[in-house]
């Protein structure tokens, strides 16, 4: 199983078209969406490159390989105009190849406590893996709370607040970052 893991991309069109140009070079099974996609939030400065709209085309033709799960700034506007289900507060996905489950969602509702996302954590077992958005930070370490549990965090395609813009890659049970070119 191949997955891109991309998070928090707040409406910023031209990270997205490179986010884009990477799923289409790597060609994953799944293209995993832990949310915040159209807009940048309270909280956040707008991006340079801030066009939804534009974010919208982009994400809609892939819909068939999105599985996506909503962030804090998700609203049901959103799921009006884009083509896949965007408002569930988690998702899984199972490999069968290690025989282990992601747990994909946000960080705002369930997550491992680090950085500012909740300390919420669900059942997993050892070899599974938690991947979560909300901190815009990338992280990817075994969780104190749940030995041999995996916690991944892509970073943020948008606004990272750790200098890069970023995704993920998973494959044969291994999670690895990639800078946007």
């Amino acid at each position: 199983m191949k997955l891109l893991i991309a998070s928090d991309i707040h409406g910023a069109a031209a990270a997205c078209e490179r986010l884009v140009k990477a799923v289409d070079e790597r060609r994953p099974d799944r293209l995993v969406l832990l949310g915040d996609l159209l807009y940048h939030g309270p909280r956040n400065d707008l991006p340079d490159d801030y066009a939804p709209k534009r974010v919208i085309e982009l994400l809609n033709p892939r819909a068939r390989m999105i599985v996506a799960v909503r962030g804090n700034c998700e609203a049901e506007v959103d799921q009006m105009v884009l083509d896949f289900p965007c408002m569930a507060t988690y998702n899984e996905l199972f490999d069968p190849a290690t025989g282990h489950t992601l747990f994909l969602t946000h960080g705002h509702v369930w997550g491992p406590g680090l950085h500012n996302s909740v300390g919420n954590l669900p059942p997993l077992a050892p070899g599974d893996a938690m991947v979560y958005g909300h901190t815009h930070i990338k992280a990817s370490q075994e969780l104190d709370a749940l030995p041999g549990v995996w916690c991944f965090n892509p970073g943020s395609v948008g606004i990272p607040k750790d200098g890069s813009r970023s995704y993920g890659w998973y494959e044969d049970g291994r999670f690895e970052h990639c800078l946007l070119a």
